[in-house]
């Protein structure tokens, strides 16, 4: 046994001493709700003090970047907008580099409809050319009829992250997928999901970084996102069992981690 633990921890040692970048989900790996997950800080200190960098990734897009550097401030962890990316910004800069000029009808919560007049995205109300769902809290029926009804008139659909439900304190609430699943049932469309896992995430990281792929490291608790935005795109993933995913569901797992910790205090120990 002792052999065993040994290897194991070597392992992720190696594992992670080839990692020039941590991009960490946020949500059920960094913090829970309001609460931030205890030994997250000191990941942060272990890696800035080893000479390499981090940045924080969520799918969450029902939220501005700010709104976030304003949370986790509250958290005594303090970013500037370099080091924070979301689902959004990945939308908006799809949009900006393969549709340009091109009109959206956008589902979503005002602070996402900011960061997309500020990125200068034409939102439209009636016969647009996108349709773009993303997490929406304020969700009203007007707004699925409006969507389903432009997504049958041959608009483009589209869809922020494909995550299902969003991880609270109290439990899961329906989040992007599942939005999209209902709109998808009504048109029998199914729309384009950006965020993770996709490959305009990585590829957008790597332009802003400079990095390359095999460099980067994705750290967080889902499979089917965090871990897959490494796994399927060359860089890393690495799960931690702090939030959605849990070890007996890596049994039949589609998506297999290149590492399994505990936490990011379990990550700390390591780097």
């Amino acid at each position: 046994m002792g052999n065993r633990q040994e290897r194991e921890c070597d392992q992720k040692r190696r594992l992670l001493a080839g990692i020039k970048l941590f991009v960490l989900d946020m949500d059920g790996t960094f913090y829970l709700g309001e609460k931030i997950l205890e030994g997250s800080l000191d990941f942060l200190d272990r890696v800035a003090a080893s000479g390499r960098d981090f940045l924080f990734f969520t799918n969450n897009s029902s939220k501005s970047p700010e709104l976030y550097i304003d949370k986790l401030g509250r958290m005594d962890c303090r970013i500037d907008r370099r080091r924070i990316l979301t689902s959004g910004d990945v939308t908006i800069d799809y949009l900006q580099t393969r549709y340009p000029g091109k009109s959206v009808y956008l589902v979503g919560t005002p602070a996402l409809e900011q960061s997309f007049r500020e990125a200068g995205i034409l939102l439209a109300q009636e016969s647009p050319d996108i349709v773009v769902i993303g997490f929406d809290t304020t969700l009203t029926y007007h707004k699925l009829e409006r969507a389903c009804t432009f997504i049958r008139g041959g608009a483009l659909f589209l869809a922020t992250h494909r995550d299902i439900n969003c991880p609270t304190e109290d439990g899961f609430i329906p989040d992007c997928g599942a939005m999209c699943r209902l709109i998808g049932c009504s048109t029998g469309r199914e729309p384009y999901y950006l965020g993770k896992p996709g490959e305009e995430t990585l590829e957008m990281i790597l332009r802003q970084t400079g990095c390359r792929k095999e460099e980067v490291a994705f750290v967080g608790d889902r499979l089917y996102t965090d871990v897959a935005a490494g796994v399927k795109n060359g860089a890393k993933g690495i799960l931690v069992l702090s939030g959605e995913t849990k070890e007996e569901d890596l049994e039949k797992a589609e998506i297999q981690p290149d590492g399994v910790f505990r936490s990011l205090k379990e990550m700390a120990q390591y780097i």
